[in-house]
């Protein structure tokens, strides 16, 4: 049997730079690392509707809902190769009387999808923290630029949990923009927030404070997405999941290596190196952890925000989300 042709799909970060050009390889496998013009809402588009890519990033939220509900296409590895801080995410309306995190009980507040992985970290964030409740807000999805968008999994959501799309046409920046919205979650900067619209504004003002408290009561740094082989491969092959595994493990400690050269920068952020340093005071010596045994508490507690928001029928035991030889490792 000659070796492994694997398509896989996945971000450009520097974590993954070393995979994608080729300085590590993949035991037993020819990888053809792809990325998507469209980026990671194109790519978690066509593999959860289309399952076009032999293996790839993926949606952490997407991913425990299915395995929650018994849908087997994929099977992780412990790798995330993406994770993010959320009190960033939170946008008011200056006209919608909204102070604080607990004034969003009983609002309206627009996301792009319902399942969407910073959004369930955000409601995470409502509830355990202020006390507000999925079932205590009214959600409106669609697209933040564009109309049209639409849930990528279909939601089976309990009563009492109130989820609308927005009218045909419109979307949410718009709506948001003229105050018809008062409140929005979005994973990334809204355009007219950044293009300095006078009546909008971040709930969270320091929301860098905000984020490293966060971290400090709960010691949760949020998984967003994981890395997942279709079910079919890892059946045929299992050997692919640890040796996949094994060279994004790699090509991580190639870019923490290379971020900072002795006596020179690497990166052209000047006070790069004290800002490491600030960073491992707060989050420890490995500041982006692979492995179940490091994200143990990240993942139950994404687990236990999936259920209470309706998009699990049960708790999945996090063993069940993995790769079965992922799950422990060889030492010399």
């Amino acid at each position: 049997m000659g070796r492994l042709r694997l398509n896989l799909a996945c971000g450009d970060y520097d974590r993954t730079r070393a995979l994608k050009d080729g300085v590590v390889q993949v035991d037993g496998v020819d990888l053809n690392f792809i990325t998507l013009s469209g980026g990671l809402p194109e790519l978690f588009w066509r593999m959860l509707r289309h399952e076009e890519f032999d293996a790839g990033e993926l949606s952490m939220a997407g991913y425990i809902a299915e395995r929650a509900r018994g849908i087997h296409r994929f099977i992780a590895i412990p790798i995330f190769p993406s994770r993010s801080f959320r009190h960033s995410s939170f946008y008011i309306h200056s006209d919608s009387g909204i102070e604080k995190p607990e004034d969003l009980k009983g609002k309206t507040i627009g996301v792009p999808e319902y399942n969407m992985t910073a959004v369930m970290w955000a409601r995470g964030i409502l509830q355990h923290e202020y006390a507000v409740k999925p079932s205590d807000v009214v959600w409106l999805t669609g697209g933040l630029e564009q109309p049209g968008r639409t849930e990528r999994i279909e939601l089976d959501l309990p009563p009492g949990i109130v989820v609308q799309p927005i009218a045909e046409g419109q979307t949410l920046n718009a709506m948001f923009a003229r105050g018809e919205i008062p409140a929005l979650i979005s994973p990334y900067p809204v355009a007219p927030f950044l293009q300095g619209h006078p009546k909008m504004r971040r709930l969270f003002p320091d929301y860098r404070r905000a984020e490293e408290d966060y971290y400090r009561k709960t010691r949760l740094f949020p998984i967003m997405h994981t890395v997942v082989v279709k079910e079919s491969i890892y059946r045929e092959a299992p050997w692919v999941a640890m040796n996949l595994y094994k060279a994004f493990c790699q090509a991580k400690d190639i870019c923490f290596r290379e971020i900072v050269y002795p006596g020179s920068l690497k990166v052209s952020i000047p006070w790069l190196i004290p800002e490491i340093s600030r960073e491992r005071e707060i989050l420890g010596e490995d500041l982006w952890p692979y492995g179940l045994a490091a994200n143990r508490q990240v993942l139950e507690t994404m687990i236990q925000f999936s259920y209470e928001q309706g998009l699990s029928p049960r708790k999945v035991p996090v063993e069940e989300l993995f790769a079965k030889e992922t799950l422990d490792q060889f030492k010399i």
